[in-house]
């Protein structure tokens, strides 16, 4: 830069930071309202609304049975939602909602924010409230088809494996790996041996001979 130049760019008063940027508006309270829809794990942001189980099975059988099946036992490879009880720790764990999911919630809010596949949001509170106690009936987590559940009872169902879940404990147990200078030797006596292929988990053809694809 020559020398006339670097004074001029000395001499300059310091760019001033724009307060607002002339673009977009603030948001209406609707609009965040209809955003804000996160349930969690103590029933906050559950909305007022009440569906028994037996609802709920009229509700499935048009609306999600086709992909998740009668009984939640799946169909083809969409999701399997009910089963799996004493799977986890198999080869091939069924990771359904009874078996796996920590909080009643989560089917709450999922079903609520993405469900039914293709139209999603056209659920009413009441709809999605029945659907989730039929979930419940479907892994056995209540017996009574004709409970009701409710934006009040919601919290207190507790799933079969929350008390399998904990805090990330990384920051302990893996400390030990924490070095400025960490060995990236002799890690192994030999050399990994393959066990498996992606075959034996279902996620390629059986046949080398697959579709065609251009």
């Amino acid at each position: 830069m020559a020398e006339g130049s670097a004074q001029q760019v000395a001499g300059r008063e310091p760019a001033k930071v724009a307060t607002q940027l002339g673009l977009g508006r603030p948001a209406l309270p609707e609009e965040i309202k209809a955003w804000d829809i996160d349930v969690r794990p103590d029933g906050r942001g559950l909305p007022v609304g009440k569906g028994t189980a037996k609802q709920g099975d009229e509700i499935f059988q048009a609306q999600c049975a086709s992909c998740h099946g009668e009984f939640g036992q799946g169909v083809g490879r969409w999701p399997v939602l009910a089963g799996g009880a004493g799977t986890l720790k198999a080869d091939r764990p069924d990771k359904t909602v009874g078996s796996f999911w920590p909080d009643l919630s989560t089917v709450f809010d999922y079903i609520q924010r993405a469900m039914p596949y293709g139209n999603a949001r056209s659920l009413s509170s009441d709809e999605i409230y029945a659907l989730t106690a039929y979930i419940l009936t479907m892994n056995d987590v209540i017996k009574d088809e004709n409970f009701e559940l409710n934006e009040k009872n919601f919290a207190s169902i507790k799933m079969p494996n929350a008390a399998a879940f904990y805090d990330d404990d990384r920051e302990i147990a893996e400390k030990q790996f924490w070095n400025k200078e960490p060995c990236m030797k002799n890690c192994r006596p030999a050399s990994p041996k393959v066990t498996g292929r992606a075959i034996s988990v279902d996620v390629t053809p059986d046949s080398k001979a697959g579709p065609k694809v251009d």
